[in-house]
């Protein structure tokens, strides 16, 4: 197992040396043991909020491990943690900057102050222009520049200007206007943009540059050559601003790209770019979906807001999912996490959650500036279900390093084709039973004989069929998916990563570990173009690198 953290507080030591002490207890029983012994364990084991039911009782955890971490919560300061969020308390002070992208999608007319300024006013503002934009271009009202409206939009970013926006865009397919096609573009790899414009059509095309400084290289990259694209088919010139549009907060720089300052959509330092997508960087997802479904995916994501800061801590969907995580990492010894999907719209929700998590919480420097001696973020990993049993379930099952496990599945599908949804969903009920359940020798055993092989041959085989089981997952359930559940989903992530990051005693909203290899990239850039030739100040298997590259490219 990994060790807890060292901390100078009282409290904090006790409750985790508590935690330590406890797991020889859940190490003498197994999770079917846990239910043989509590007739409602469902019950006591599960919580609802948002639209969302979550079931946790098929975990290594009972009714002492959870009062245990609840201490651990109580003494680590979560409920102040979490005011402090809420309030405008500068939390990222790495940054010296407020952490409030829950206000983005909050009703609250209570002034919120930044810098002596309410930012209540500039969000319903920005919310205000992007009603507008949004009516124009869906009515055709915004038209390229030979007059024709706009079919397909393409937005360019990377990390949060690009999950967070593609995740809800795909999940929210039902409730897509058919007039327009989204698609997105953030790999700096040629290709990706190659792909995306080869059979779009440059006078039906809308860009929307998704940058908070319009410097980031892949991005910037990108979108200049959109530019060339847009030109290279017959674009005009003189009307560029028609089909290029910008989310930054340079507006020199946008403006000397060739867009309006009219049509230059904010965004602000206290939004963190995994965290964007409740703002006008999901401007791809309100003209895709329209106005009113983002509107509810920002009411359902405030509706797990106001469960998160106002439900008690053990009724609490973030909190007892992010304590039940820290149990796993720090005392029980997993590494991983796996987030498994069982509805193909929400194929790329893993990858999103592997942002918010491993870039919140991938941090190995506490609040303090001091090196931790304990494990933090873990790796999170996953995809669609019923692919990922053909493929990954098999180490989920019976490997030697097991990971807990979500799934997530919607009760009622938006596509009824036969029996579908059904088999959909009995794959996902009986995945977490096999996690949990396994199977033993003599079962193994049992099986082979009764379908006629011989002992002998049944002995031999028998040990390669057992499944260890004892293996915990969740299941989280909505009725459907939809704007306002999908919300609540992507905010409960959010939240469950902010309640880690509070027990770890991290800032989970710098990015410190990005910034260097974007520093030595823009030194090695030159190299590769043939402007300098000294590869003296690199490493001498990154200047062979550099050798064979231009070898290549002569």
């Amino acid at each position: 197992m990994d060790s807890a953290p060292q901390t100078t507080i009282p409290e904090v030591t006790a409750a985790w040396q508590a935690l330590i002490d406890h797991q020889a207890d859940i190490d003498n029983t197994t999770i079917v043991d846990l239910f043989k012994s509590d007739s409602n364990r469902v019950g006591n084991f599960s919580a609802e909020a948002a639209g969302l039911y979550l079931d946790y009782s098929k975990n290594r955890a009972n009714t002492a491990t959870l009062q245990k971490l609840l201490a651990l919560a109580e003494a680590s300061g979560l409920q102040q943690a979490i005011e402090n969020m809420f309030t405008g308390v500068a939390i990222n002070h790495t940054e010296g900057r407020q952490v409030l992208h829950t206000a983005l999608r909050s009703t609250d007319a209570t002034p919120l102050l930044v810098e002596g300024k309410n930012i209540r006013e500039d969000i319903s503002a920005a919310l205000a222009m992007m009603e507008s934009f949004v009516s124009k271009v869906q009515s055709g009202q915004w038209q390229g520049y030979s007059g024709k409206a706009i079919t397909d939009v393409v937005s360019i970013g990377i990390g949060g200007s690009y999950l967070g926006p593609r995740v809800a865009v795909e999940a929210l397919r039902p409730y897509w206007v058919n007039n327009i096609r989204s698609h997105f573009v953030s790999n700096v790899d040629g290709a990706d943009l190659a792909y995306c414009v080869e059979s779009l059509n440059p006078e039906t095309t809308l860009f929307i540059i998704q940058s908070k400084s319009f410097k980031t290289q892949e991005t910037l990259t990108n979108a200049l050559s959109a530019k060339e694209w847009y030109l290279s088919k017959g674009g005009d010139a003189d009307k560029i601003a028609r089909h290029f549009v910008a989310v930054s907060s340079n507006i020199d720089l946008a403006t000397g790209f060739g867009i309006d300052a009219d049509n230059i959509f904010p965004m602000w330092d206290w939004v963190g770019g995994r965290y964007s997508l409740w703002s006008a960087i999901g401007l791809p997802i309100a003209l895709q979906v329209g106005m009113q479904a983002f509107r509810d995916l920002l009411a359902g994501a405030e509706e797990m807001d106001k469960h998160f800061r106002t439900a008690p801590l053990g009724e609490n969907l973030p909190v007892i999912l992010g304590l039940l995580g820290v149990w796993y990492h720090n005392i029980l010894g997993a590494h991983s996490h796996v987030i498994l999907p069982y509805d193909q719209s929400l194929e790329n929700l893993p990858a999103h959650l592997q942002q918010v998590d491993m870039e919140s919480n991938g941090k190995s420097i506490n609040r303090g500036g001091h090196q931790v001696d304990y494990g933090t973020g873990p790796i999170i990993w996953g995809g669609a279900g019923t692919n990922g049993q053909h493929a990954y379930h098999q180490l989920l099952h019976q490997g030697t390093r097991w990971t807990p496990a979500d799934f997530i599945l919607p009760l009622k599908t938006h596509h009824k084709l036969g029996d579908h949804h059904a088999m959909l969903t009995s794959n996902c009920f009986a995945q977490s039973q096999a996690l949990m359940c396994g199977k033993s020798l003599e079962q193994a055993k049992a099986e082979l004989v009764a379908a006629g092989m011989p002992e002998d041959k049944a002995d031999e085989l028998a040990p390669h069929k057992v499944i260890p089981g004892n293996r915990p997952s969740n299941t989280i359930l909505m009725d459907e998916v939809n704007p306002k559940t999908v919300g609540a989903l992507i905010a409960m992530y959010e939240q469950k990563v902010f309640v880690q990051g509070a027990i770890w005693d991290l800032n989970s909203f710098d990015q410190w570990g990005v910034e260097l290899g974007k520093q030595l990239s823009d030194s090695i850039l030159p190299l590769l173009k043939g402007e300098e030739s000294d590869t003296s100040s690199v490493d001498a298997s990154t200047a062979d690198l550099v050798t064979r590259f231009k070898s290549a490219n002569q």
